[in-house]
């Protein structure tokens, strides 16, 4: 109950204070930031992928304001020689306004890393956009085999059957990739699984049908026991190096995600950047309030 008093509160509170907790999760609050925690990471030996802030959007206006946003972060980018891809939230180009213009959207957007060789990963977000995201991602597959990749989330029950419905478009030669995160919305019991260890388990059940029928895999997690089942499954069946991938959050977990890197595994981290920064903490915090008492060491601990 404190912690969900404690988020509930935050929104409230002057944005300076927020943003105390903030940066360390988010890389800025413009290009400039963005691009120069993505170079230091860099030059850590890690792989990065942008992501603008921003979600849920009301106005078709505010799609083509997003689009022309990324468009132009992928030219800058690559002119800086930044070692990374990009992420996009469907909802950010008008998924639940009209799908057909979040497709013509997003499909500039790939069509734009396409032409640097580079990569555009769609994130899933919340129930009511996953079949409508799994209908846009199909489309995007068919016009750039190459070019764009998934977000799966293992508490919801119907991941594993989406992954085998997703295997008509999968091939030795372009794979399906996907990144496999746990998931953070808000989600029905009918739907999702609840407790962390079934979480768990059905995270790395579809993480070894990932390794068992060739798709390249974006493991994303910052639970130590679910890095160890990787290693654990990355050794049971011989995965080559280049099919395999661990992501992480921005400023989440320094000390496991080096240890990753130090055994010579590949890590992307996810660089979340923009002015709507605060909207995107507060709504996190809101998700996923056991959240708020690490604000609140934060803000102590950095007085």
């Amino acid at each position: 109950m404190f912690n969900k008093l404690i988020a509930a509160m935050l929104p409230y509170m002057p944005q300076k204070l927020i943003w105390i907790f903030s940066k360390r999760y988010i890389a800025g609050q413009n290009i400039d930031e963005a691009l120069e925690a993505s170079k230091a990471l860099n030059k850590q030996g890690m792989l990065i992928t942008l992501d603008i802030l921003g979600e849920f959007i009301k106005t078709l206006e505010e799609a083509e304001e997003n689009r022309n946003e990324y468009l132009g972060l992928i030219d800058r980018a690559e002119q800086e020689g930044i070692r990374g891809n990009y992420s996009v939230k469907p909802t950010m180009f008008g998924l639940l306004l009209d799908k057909e213009m979040c497709y013509r959207h997003i499909r500039a957007i790939v069509e734009k890393a396409a032409s640097y060789n580079n990569f555009i990963r769609v994130d899933m977000e919340d129930s009511p956009c996953t079949v409508d995201t799994i209908e846009l991602f199909r489309k995007l597959k068919a016009d750039f085999p190459k070019n764009c990749g998934l977000v799966v989330q293992a508490y919801m029950k119907r991941t594993l059957n989406d992954l085998n419905d997703l295997m008509d478009i999968h091939s030795t030669v372009v794979p399906l990739n996907y990144r496999l995160c746990k998931g953070i919305y808000i989600e029905p019991a009918a739907i999702a699984y609840k407790q962390y260890d079934e979480i768990n388990q059905h995270y790395l059940e579809d993480l070894e049908y990932m390794f068992k029928n060739g798709i390249y895999a974006a493991i994303a997690t910052h639970d130590k026991p679910l890095v160890y089942g990787a290693y654990e499954l990355i050794k049971k069946y011989h995965v080559a190096e280049n099919m395999y991938e661990f992501q992480m959050l921005y400023g989440v977990t320094p000390e496991l995600r080096q240890s990753i890197v130090d055994r010579g595994h590949k890590m992307r981290v996810y660089v979340p950047y923009g002015k709507l920064w605060f909207g995107y903490s507060t709504r996190r915090l809101k998700e996923n309030p056991k959240m708020a008492w690490l604000i609140i060491r934060a803000l102590f601990d950095r007085g």
